[in-house]
């Protein structure tokens, strides 16, 4: 493959193109700017709700798309239409809020995401911004998340239009045993955009089910595509890729299985991974 004939790169916001103050920064800008004159979409590919993405995105020209919620959003820019759409089974909610309920709540953070917002139990909201939190980022979950009464009484009333359900836990042991649980519940994707999270999705929402759309619309080929993430689900997307790189920052898991890794998000590792393979 000729490293120089990459014509998209996806993109995924945190611990990626984020640097660890949240920002994107000037060097990564301008690698966008350079890569977008010369005709490469940048599509930013995250985890993150629409409601919940960095203002400082907006205020790039030229990006056109980005998908959201781990794949189950993609929307234009440009018009602000959501343009794909890939959202979780209602029979599966049900499932995942019957398990929640049987094996109860403690020390685990249940939040679910609808129309591009993200939403948590009120209670729990409060709590977090009162006392902080040992794995959870206070100011993040007050910045991002909206608190709702009974979190899983919301999530049934809109069972019909949720993107994601994440839980997030305290205890690392006990992910390992809901996920086992979790995995036999029919139609879900499993994934994780840290440590103490498991994400779920449809039964093939992921940012490369929702980046293969896109590729068709634009005439994208995936030997044009560059992706690069820091985490197990930016791994369908980068499998997708002929070109998949990883942060120096990443899990274990990303940096194995990409094809190159490129410095951490605190050393501009996106724009040197464009500046390398696209510019």
């Amino acid at each position: 493959m000729n490293d120089k004939n990459i014509r998209m790169v996806a993109l995924d916001l945190d611990g990626t193109t984020l640097d660890p103050y949240g920002k994107i920064t000037e060097r990564t800008v301008a690698a966008f700017k350079r890569a977008m004159e010369q005709g490469v979409h940048i599509v930013i590919s995250t985890g993150r709700t629409f409601q919940s993405l960095p203002k400082q995105l907006f205020s790039i020209d030229g990006l056109e798309y980005v998908v959201t919620s781990n794949g189950a959003h993609i929307t234009e820019l440009a018009s602000m239409e959501r343009i794909y759409e890939n959202l979780l089974p209602p029979e599966s909610v049900t499932a995942v809020v019957e398990l929640i309920r049987q094996k109860g709540r403690t020390h685990i953070s249940v939040e679910t995401f609808i129309d591009g917002h993200a939403y948590i139990d009120k209670d729990e909201y409060e709590e977090i911004i009162a006392e902080g939190s040992t794995y959870r980022d206070a100011a993040y979950i007050r910045d991002t998340r909206n608190p709702v009464p009974q979190i899983l009484d919301y999530m049934m009333a809109h069972k019909g239009e949720i993107e994601n359900i994440s839980l997030n836990f305290e205890f690392l042991e006990e992910k390992a045993v809901w996920r086992e649980e979790l995995a036999q519940i029919p139609n879900l994707t499993l994934t994780t955009s840290f440590i103490h999270n498991i994400e779920m999705g449809g039964v093939n929402t992921s940012k490369g089910t929702a980046l293969t759309f896109l590729m068709e619309r634009l005439g994208v080929l995936p030997e044009e595509l560059m992706a690069v993430g820091d985490s197990p689900n930016d791994g369908e997307m980068m499998e997708l890729a002929a070109l998949g790189v990883a942060m120096a920052n990443g899990t274990e898991e990303t940096k194995a299985m990409a094809d190159y890794v490129t410095a951490s998000n605190a050393e501009d590792g996106v724009a040197k991974a464009i500046e390398k393979f696209v510019l």
